[in-house]
């Protein structure tokens, strides 16, 4: 795969867009972030990954690594297309909640009643209703999928939405509604077809009008474009085989699962969709939903019996690495995988977007989220009497190869020290060592407990330049990326 150039001084203007924050310069962590997704995507034999990061109304950041189509050898940027799958619920969970909020549903209205053609067998009689609420939290007892073999490839023949109703009688229930949580695609097409039934309008054209256009998300469809495969919309990669390959996937469209699966964005758009659930959360005036509307989904209204699942009305909700509640969603359809999680206390979401299966994009945003959180976090590690060096730090900034022992490491500028991170890295925050500036080419490691360490002293060639360092008396080389 042909590498992703980095120019180490000037790779934030490379491949992402850094507005800047007023309260804490990130542009440190955010250029360790791209040096990390860039190693991981070789690593991992990634064709393409794209994030970005929000601050409540703010863009912190958004880039790609990597290639939407390997044959043309397109770039992967923040504005690259891909499916977002399952995060499509999301956009389904809000139009129905518009519609709770006008008066014209009720979560605890029966999905009998609001869609009169359904007829899926109840085989337990000693089962509650099937409601819209049990829908939106995955509790419906409903099968996972609509009575087609969709996923199967390699052309994966989606239904119609004619086609998944008529099969439903041919369908029952997996359980008793409000027993278990039983994630449930046909739940959410459902839920689509509702928003079609009471609104009096397609779904598509209900979403398009009332949620796309009023938030401006121009890069987001309830659908895939075709005409802009391979172009703006990415190719989508398999998981890879035994043998290391990823197979090109076949295009598809989710037509009547498109309220589950069917949609396409990319991660600055999910970043607009982020920013505008805190600005409305903080709120007093209803923009799309009301305030309470949009807390009440991202509150937990669905725990599993082993307490180990909760959900939302939509929203995936659960207790996130800093203690604080988080809602998201993700998505994994042919060629593709998403994650689109956001801290709600610290009003901060991740975008992750990749163009393969058999990956994780949640990683990338835990691994975005430690990173970042070391940079604002106290740093216990700076001792008041530590000055920061006057030594430029930039002639140190680099790849080192640290072979056989391990695959390779960065070394970047960190709040006045250098920061070492080994590549490639699935926690990038654990995997990151401070160093102290101490006289000429010397430094000490910076222990956790701001105790400084052993030293790691550069060298240099008869033209000044570093060509490698010594720790621990063994020598590791600097090399070209």
């Amino acid at each position: 795969m042909k590498k992703f150039a980095l120019a180490l001084t000037l790779v934030a203007s490379c491949i992402a867009v850094h507005p800047q924050d007023d309260k804490t310069n990130y542009d440190e962590a955010l250029t360790l972030i791209e040096v990390w997704l860039d190693a991981q995507k070789d690593f991992e034999d990634i064709p393409g990954i794209s994030a970005s990061i929000v601050e409540d109304q703010k863009l912190l950041w958004s880039g790609g690594v990597g290639l939407a189509n390997q044959e043309t050898q397109k770039p992967f940027t923040g504005a690259t297309l891909c499916s977002i799958c399952s995060i499509s619920k999301l956009f389904t969970s809000v139009a129905i909640m518009k519609l709770y909020d006008e008066g014209k549903l009720r979560l605890d209205d029966r999905l009998s009643d609001l869609l009169p053609y359904y007829d899926l067998k109840q085989q337990f009689p000693e089962s509650g209703p099937i409601t819209i609420r049990t829908l939106l939290t995955h509790s419906s007892g409903l099968p996972r999928e609509a009575g087609y073999p969709y996923w199967t490839g390699p052309d994966f023949p989606f239904p119609t939405t004619a086609e998944i109703d008529a099969k439903l009688s041919e369908q029952e229930s997996l359980y008793p509604a409000s027993t278990y949580f039983q994630y449930s695609n046909l739940a959410l097409t459902l839920l689509g077809e509702i928003v079609a039934e009471v609104s009096g309008v397609p779904y598509e054209t209900y979403i398009q009008q009332h949620i796309l256009n009023p938030l401006q998300l121009s890069q987001t469809r309830p659908e895939m474009p075709k005409d802009l495969y391979g172009s703006d919309l990415a190719i989508g990669y398999s998981a890879i085989g035994r043998e290391g390959e990823r197979e090109k996937v076949a295009f598809f469209q989710a037509n009547g699962i498109a309220p589950a699966a069917g949609f396409s964005s990319n991660v600055t758009d999910l970043g607009k969709f982020a920013s505008w659930q805190f600005r409305l959360r903080e709120g007093k005036t209803a923009e799309i939903l009301k305030p309470a509307t949009l807390k009440y989904m991202q509150s937990v209204h669905w725990t599993n019996p082993n307490w180990k699942t909760t959900w939302g009305l939509g929203f995936r909700v659960y207790k996130g690495p800093n203690g604080t509640t988080w809602a998201g969603h993700g998505g994994s359809c042919p060629g593709y995988r998403s994650s689109f999680e956001m801290d709600l206390k610290n009003k901060r979401a991740y975008s992750v977007m990749i163009n393969s299966s058999g990956t994780n994009p949640m990683k990338y945003v835990m691994g975005m989220h430690a990173i970042l959180s070391k940079m604002s976090a106290k740093d216990d590690s700076v001792k008041p009497e530590a000055a920061i060096t006057s030594k430029d730090l930039s002639q140190y900034v680099g790849y080192y190869n640290p072979k056989p022992w391990s695959s390779e490491e960065y070394i970047g500028t960190w709040n006045g020290d250098l920061v070492m991170l080994n590549l490639p890295a699935d926690k990038p925050a654990e995997a990151m060592t401070k160093f102290r500036h101490i006289e000429g080419d010397t430094f000490r490691r910076v222990r956790d407990n701001g105790e400084l360490g052993e030293t790691l002293t550069f060298e240099r060639n008869a033209a000044g330049a570093i060509t490698r360092y010594i720790q621990h008396g063994n020598y590791t080389l600097r090399i070209n990326r």
